[in-house]
């Protein structure tokens, strides 16, 4: 390694840094030669002090000589709790240069999604989900750099960022591919654990290139810029002993030199062995005793900037620090002459701020504040921060700082808490409302907090919520309303955490509290809702007997009877009654055809669930009309109001299932792959993941892409043991299928025998939705040939029952397969008839092409190759195509 120094470095941090800013001028390259070409990541990762700030600040010089539009955020060690600190920092530039107007009309729906979490926007009333938000904020910040390519975003410090901005980079940072914009993300290895680091982590892995890691300086690089700082007098033990005592810290090094520089020492073998003292002054303790020598008002304007931690003028620390405007101003200009504070960068802040010339600076500072004084300088914050019209949530990081003994911050801390939630910061709320419990609130209030507290963290920690709700409806205050809310939330956090009996007897015992009325009959439904969704057998004893009498003495006339009219038709369809009649209670529960106020996708009080269990109703009734209607106007709302996460899984995964009812494969498949990208990020193993899988597993299975269905089932782990909730269609019916597709048939023979049995213990007897019995006697027909016909009388005689043409259609074509002869032919002909009449087209084209086969009917052959491949369906296609070129026998 020479000593000769880097040509173009503009900094001492850049030596020994050719490689990276190699790399870094190449992406800028490519960013700049195409407007479509890919979007580049690059991840810096280093310890404190080894030039990663000085790398960003190379990249933002050869960005800007290119032409190219920058911008930067940087995260800080005490604004970690700040939602949205960095995202807000980095598209400062773009906002600011926007009217309000201009930003609403670009960023069109996005705008009331994204814009209260950027800050642009007043938030709504309701909780927004952190999902839709973080998909708002991808949204926009995709529109912006397509506005302003070439763009480079720059993000300093990621270690420290919040935890609502990694989310977002991690989600960017998957859709760069279509997108040209270079990202840097500069960071420390370690420092975070939990949620956030697993958002880094996934921003490396969608960097598609190895994480660049930075090394200390090598002996002679010391020297080297050793000699440049201090003149080529310096002699080769000085210089030894300068990378000995830095370790080779490229920060340490330029202070150390500078500390060499101030001091006047001649930089000869004689003097090195006072580098150790000078260094040390420069560092930890020895920073405090020299800021402690500036005097006691400059080192209150630094604990009061170390405080504010962002956003910090002479004005506002004065305010903080209780020093007078000249003061304040003297003091500023003192610690920007010991290179404590230096002016922030212009172009990221505004022109009046300053900013620690380091982190490590910074977190020293902010350490050597004494803890009581710590805390009762957050508390003066929080009141700069309130009174100046920012609201509790910008004061919300201070507040959690100040010591417990304040009655006023109960209060103080829910507000901030609803100001998150209504951001989409459920994390930041948890925060809050934690911190409030332990003053501890007044006991006419804890219940609320616990209350809020288990809203907050309903949608990350399920079992956290499960002990706050509980603790809450233990305690006196928790009335009326507010209590059967927070007992279906406890059932609903149940039910997620596959706690399913505890979440019905939850219910069911408040319900039995309870006089009759509309309270009553709504506890009453959730609680039929619960045992609805259950899998196993039925949790209570003629469960199917009391909902049917329950639901014939309602009319529709509020949304309790609605919802239970809903159950019932739901309840109805799973047990196969008859269609006519389900589709009739399901009509009863909508208002001129649509759904009734505060039924709605979007509406919190009923929850996901049981309108799936409505649109389902329809799906499985052959009322596929309403049912798509209804899936589609689930993703429209989710879309609008910006909900994501397991919402928008389950309105992908029923738009898939209502193209798949109708024959509609190849949409289907699309759906359901969109679904199970979505699913991912929820979480493996849960229902809505189940869902997805399930349903493109059957729907590859009907386009005849076994090999495919077969490894998207072990991808994704599609085996036993089976979701504690339903799913549609049957999970284990279908997993019998794929079985038997992949030539596995014993296995396949034992999962649909599985699947009868444990749809018969729940009283599921619905012969499409389980359709384990007509696999099951295709799959026997030669090996016990005296049970297939059974199971094919049983089928037929509950697809009767249900009297749709769909089930009656599928029976004769299970009936035909048995059969030989004319008979068969006979009853694939009356198979067709009636799936001629059903809205299912894949089914109405298989039954096409077998009575073609058995009738030796190439006309009929034809006319189902054409309906399979309209339907997507190659399977069909080939066996057809087979068929007609074999011609043997063809008429």
């Amino acid at each position: 390694m020479t000593e000769v120094r880097p040509p173009a470095a503009p900094s001492a941090a850049l030596w020994e840094r050719d490689e990276e800013l190699a790399a870094i001028a190449e992406a800028v390259d490519v960013l700049c030669a195409d407007r479509h070409s890919p979007g580049t990541l690059l991840v810096l990762r280093g310890e404190a002090g080894l030039g990663k700030t000085a790398l960003l600040a190379e990249t933002r010089r050869i960005a800007e000589q290119r032409g190219c539009t920058v911008w930067s955020a940087r995260g800080g060690e005490t604004l970690r709790t700040v939602p949205f600190n960095v995202v807000r920092q980095l598209l400062q530039p773009a906002l600011v240069s926007m009217l309000p107007e201009e930003a609403r009309e670009y960023l069109g729906d996005w705008y009331g999604i994204a814009g209260p979490a950027l800050g642009i926007a007043d938030p709504g009333d309701g909780q927004a989900d952190p999902q839709g938000v973080c998909e708002g904020l991808v949204a926009a910040v995709r529109r912006l750099a397509r506005r302003d390519w070439p763009l480079v975003l720059l993000i300093d410090d990621a270690h420290w960022a919040d935890q609502e901005t990694l989310y977002w980079l991690a989600a960017f940072a998957e859709r760069l591919a279509d997108l040209s914009v270079l990202v840097v993300v500069a960071r420390r290895p370690g420092e975070i654990t939990g949620v956030s680091a697993r958002h880094l982590d996934a921003v490396a892995e969608a960097a598609g290139r190895p994480v660049t890691s930075l090394s200390a300086l090598t002996p002679e690089a010391a020297a080297g810029l050793t000699r440049a700082t201090l003149g080529e007098t310096a002699d080769a033990a000085f210089c030894r002993e300068v990378w000995a005592v830095t370790g080779g810290n490229p920060y340490e090094t330029v202070e150390l030199l500078a500390k060499v520089q101030d001091s006047e020492l001649e930089p000869v073998e004689a003097h090195a062995g006072e580098l150790r003292e000078l260094n040390r002054s420069a560092r930890g303790g020895g920073l405090v005793a020299r800021l402690e020598e500036l005097g006691i008002d400059a080192t209150r304007f630094a604990w009061a900037a170390a405080i504010l931690g962002d956003g910090i003028t002479v004005g506002l620390v004065a305010q903080l620090a209780t020093l007078g405007h000249e003061e304040a101003v003297r003091c500023a200009e003192r610690l920007r002459g010991a290179r404590i504070l230096t002016v922030r960068d212009p172009a990221s802040a505004g022109p009046d701020e300053l900013e620690f010339v380091h982190p490590l600076i910074a977190t020293a500072v902010y350490n050597s504040i004494p803890d009581a004084l710590r805390r009762a300088m957050h508390g003066i914050a929080a009141r700069i921060v309130t009174d100046s019209g920012r609201g509790a949530a910008a004061a919300a990081r201070h507040l959690l700082e100040v010591h417990p003994d304040d009655e006023e911050l109960v209060w103080q801390l829910r507000e901030a808490a609803r100001e998150h939630l209504a951001v989409g910061a459920p994390d930041a709320a948890r925060r809050c409302l934690e911190r409030a419990l332990e003053e501890p609130p007044r006991p006419e209030v804890h219940a609320h907090v616990l209350h809020e507290l288990g809203s907050a963290t309903f949608l990350t920690a399920p079992a956290r919520t499960i002990g706050h709700l509980r603790t809450a409806l233990g305690m006196p205050g928790l009335d009326g309303e507010r209590r059967v809310d927070a007992v279906i939330r406890l059932s609903q956090a149940l039910l997620h955490n596959d706690q399913m009996e505890e979440a019905v007897r939850t219910v069911e015992a408040e319900a039995a509290r309870m006089p009759a009325g509309p309270t009553r009959m709504r506890l009453q439904a959730v609680q039929f809702m619960w045992e609805g969704v259950h899998a196993g057998e039925s949790l209570t004893p003629g469960r199917s007997e009391r909902l049917a009498e329950l639901a014939a003495t309602c009319t529709g006339r509020d949304n309790a009877e609605r919802a239970l009219l809903i159950l019932r038709g739901f309840d109805a369809m799973m047990r196969g009654e008859n269609a006519e009649e389900i589709v009739e209670t399901c009509d009863r529960a909508l208002v001129n055809g649509r759904l009734a106020p505060g039924l709605g996708w979007t509406d919190n009080e009923w929850g996901v669930e049981l309108l799936l269990m409505l649109a389902s109703s329809y799906a499985y009734t052959d009322r596929l009309d309403r049912a798509e209607a209804l899936y589609s106007e689930a993703l429209q709302a989710y879309d609008t109001a910006g909900w994501g996460g397991g919402h928008l899984v389950l309105a992908h995964a029923y738009v898939g299932l209502a193209h798949r009812r109708r024959g509609r494969l190849e949409a289907a498949e699309n759906s359901l792959r969109e679904s199970l990208r979505l699913a991912e990020r929820v979480g493996r193993g849960l229902p809505l993941y189940w869902t997805a899988t399930c349903n493109l597993v059957d729907t590859l299975l009907a386009r005849g892409h076994v090999d495919e269905a077969w490894a998207m089932a072990e991808r994704h782990g599609f085996a036993p043991p089976y979701p504690s909730t339903v799913v549609l269609p049957d999970p284990r019916s279908v997993r019998g299928r794929l079985l038997l597709a992949v030539g596995r048939t014993k296995e396949g023979v034992n999962e649909l025998e599985a699947a009868e049995k444990a749809a018969a213990a729940r009283g599921h007897h619905h012969p499409v939705h389980v359709f384990a019995a007509a696999d099951l006697a295709r799959a026997l027909a030669t090996e016990d040939p005296a049970r297939a016909a059974r199971l094919a009388v049983d089928l037929r005689r509950r697809a009767e029952r249900l009297g749709t043409d769909t089930a009656i259609g599928e029976a004769l074509r299970v009936a035909a397969a048995l059969e030989t002869g004319q008979r068969a032919v006979r009853l694939a002909g009356q198979a067709v008839t009636y799936l001629e009449s059903s809205p299912c087209q894949y089914e109405h084209a298989a039954a096409r092409i077998e009575y073609g086969v058995l009738a030796r009917s190439a006309p009929d052959l034809e006319r189902g190759v054409a309906l399979a491949r309209s339907c997507g369906a190659d399977g069909l296609v080939e066996r057809a195509r087979t068929e007609l070129a074999t011609g043997a026998g063809l008429r």
